[in-house]
């Protein structure tokens, strides 16, 4: 009898097993996957049950008139992660669950990531934020008035954002970092630096060649190694088209007609500092807690990206460095970003005399995540963290 292959045995195994299976077992769905560690959705501190269950019915409201189909959020007091839940879904045609590991769009809170690098860098005297341009990227246009560091980093330099909506979505592939400067390089600066705020993503990609010049190594690797390593955040990563990343939702846009559909294909190498990670929402907060509490960056330094710039006229713009700034209608100091991308929205937010971070995020291009949706959710949880000692942080 000759021999058979180990394929051959496979197939057979498996044809026996398909005759041995009732016919209705065999059109039943596949079992789902194991169950997601889900922990986080009732706070283990009972201070903060009430809190949690104002946050969920503020989401759940939210996404029932929004029609957004899945959001995470998570709330850390005091360096703890009291609240983590996922709700809707991550991928609406698999109908796979959103949870807390489920990995976001996080736009534009891209920049307060990359203004970690800044600070780093400026710590360790390798970077002066008052230096041009030209100091660490060399082979960057100069432009009718120099432009410095800091000017980009707080969307004073003249720098312009997208042009349209094509560059927005665009699909195109940058190897690097400098390659994507090419988009708006020779394009003239909008204004005397200094004068004016004009909003650019762009200026972070330039931010991010400035890292690259002051570290002498890739932006991406020093992110890694320098920034989401340190603090233990293995969720947020540059979004690479290519590479099969755990946990990525699924994005969408709402048309005209109000239908929900598959948001078109983009690639973000167009705009890695500014508008390229992904993340999700308990990594978002950590990040934010350790400009709060300390453990990356030094308090002088969290100070400098967080006190908001002026212009020459004397007028404040309301954003510091990668981080806008101001207080709540209770007076409380806060300082975070909002993003928004293709198939994506994210909010964070840090009050960091409360000691409270939140960060939610969202897989709907229209989805609206902003400063006031965290301030709301977090206001119970600064209400109930001052009714008692706070828990120590885990």
């Amino acid at each position: 009898m000759r021999p058979t292959s180990p394929l051959t045995r496979r197939l057979a195994a498996a044809t026996l097993l398909l005759v041995a299976t009732p016919l209705g077992a065999q059109n039943a769905p596949a079992a789902r996957p194991a169950p997601i560690d889900r922990a986080h959705e009732r706070p283990a501190d009972a201070r903060f049950l009430a809190a949690a269950d104002s946050g969920r019915a503020v989401l759940a409201r939210l996404r029932e008139v929004e029609g957004i189909p899945g959001l995470s959020v998570a709330v850390l007091v005091d360096g703890a992660v009291v609240w983590s839940e996922g709700l809707g879904y991550a991928d609406l045609e698999s109908r796979v669950p959103a949870t807390p590991l489920t990995r976001f769009r996080i736009g534009s809170v891209s920049k307060p990531v990359t203004a970690a690098a800044l600070g780093l860098l400026t710590e360790q005297g390798r970077l002066d934020l008052d230096q041009p341009i030209q100091t660490y990227v060399r082979d960057y246009p100069r432009q009718r008035w120099p432009i410095t560091v800091r000017q980009v980093g707080g969307h004073v330099a003249g720098i312009r954002h997208y042009n349209g909506p094509n560059e927005m979505l665009s699909s195109r592939h940058f190897a690097n970092v400098r390659e994507s400067l090419s988009i708006f390089e020779r394009d003239t600066v909008l204004f005397e630096p200094g004068t004016r705020y004009n909003y650019s993503t762009y200026g972070f990609n330039l931010l991010s060649a400035v890292v690259e010049g002051a570290a002498g190594e890739p932006f991406l690797g020093y992110m890694q190694r320098h920034v989401f390593a340190p603090l233990g955040l293995r969720s947020i990563t540059p979004e690479h088209v290519d590479s099969l990343i755990t946990w990525r939702a699924r994005f969408y846009e709402r048309g005209g007609d109000g239908r929900v559909t598959n948001a078109p294909y983009v690639d973000n190498s167009n705009k890695w500092a500014g508008g390229g990670f992904i993340a999700n929402s308990e990594d978002l907060a950590r990040f934010g807690w350790a400009h709060a509490a300390g453990g990356l960056l030094k308090p002088e330094t969290v100070t400098l990206l967080t006190t908001s710039q002026k212009l020459r006229s004397g007028e404040a713009t309301g954003y510091g460095i990668g981080w806008s700034v101001g207080t709540d209608s209770a007076g409380r100091r806060w300082f975070g970003h909002t993003g928004s991308s293709v198939g994506g929205r994210a909010v964070l937010l840090v009050f960091p005399d409360q000691k409270v971070v939140v960060a939610a995020l969202a897989n709907l291009g229209q989805a609206p995540m902003s400063s006031a949706l965290a301030t709301r959710i977090a206001a119970p949880f600064i209400a109930a963290r001052g009714a008692a000692p706070a828990a120590p942080a885990r």
